[in-house]
């Protein structure tokens, strides 16, 4: 059972999720909160295996409740709401910890998906979201001070696919450019998450672009 808790500030939105999900038999409502306070205050009652939760909210936002949440080695996934896709808090988000976003009036098979996807260890972020993320938020990126804790951490190969992961290529892609079976390349990808300390491959793609690894310029070719 993937125990969920919604934090929300809308109740209608809440009692829409709490329906849809509540359908699922896999799936249990743990937990309602109206702002990001309230929910860090409910989770340390509650066990929870994913938090579903809107950005813009009172007291405190989605962003800072998520940095907290995620600070916990054994802490919940959490999967962000918004209004608009891609919205200015996306790369803080992702910094934080946020393991997907979906917005708000994701068709409930999407959301469920996502749930289960979360749940399992994925990523909700697509390539092709990917890609417009980082356009996006490239001008906030740092331009110099490039992190070099890789250096000596990574091989060329995972070096390698981790470039590629950061182009937005899916694993099925990035074997076909490296010539690799897909197994392999998700083996790579998780001795990254692992040697770099990251929780899953949006994370990844932040670091491939701090640390100087990728830069806006060169994600085009």
């Amino acid at each position: 059972m993937i125990r969920v808790m919604l934090v929300d500030d809308q109740e209608l939105v809440r009692t829409g999720f709490r329906m849809v999900l509540g359908a699922q038999p896999d799936i249990e409502v743990v937990g309602e909160a109206a702002d990001g306070a309230s929910a860090i205050e409910l989770l340390r009652t509650t066990e929870a295996d994913v938090v579903l939760m809107d950005v813009r909210m009172p007291r405190m936002d989605g962003v800072e409740a998520a940095r907290l949440i995620c600070a916990s080695p054994s802490s919940p996934k959490v999967l962000m709401l918004t209004t608009f896709d891609l919205d200015e808090y996306a790369f803080e988000a992702i910094k934080a910890g946020v393991s997907g976003f979906l917005l708000k009036d994701v068709p409930p098979p999407e959301l469920i998906s996502a749930i289960r996807s979360v749940n399992a260890g994925d990523a909700v972020i697509a390539p092709s979201t990917t890609r417009r993320l980082l356009d996006r938020v490239a001008v906030h990126l740092p331009a110099s001070e490039a992190l070099k804790r890789d250096d000596d951490t990574l091989t060329a190969r995972e070096r390698e696919v981790l470039y590629h992961v950061a182009l937005g290529l899916s694993n099925a892609e990035i074997a076909q450019q490296l010539r690799l079976a897909e197994a392999t390349v998700k083996t790579h990808l998780g001795r990254i998450l692992a040697k770099l300390s990251l929780r899953d491959r949006a994370q990844a793609v932040v670091y491939a672009y701090e640390s100087g690894l990728i830069t806006p310029d060169r994600s085009q070719g």
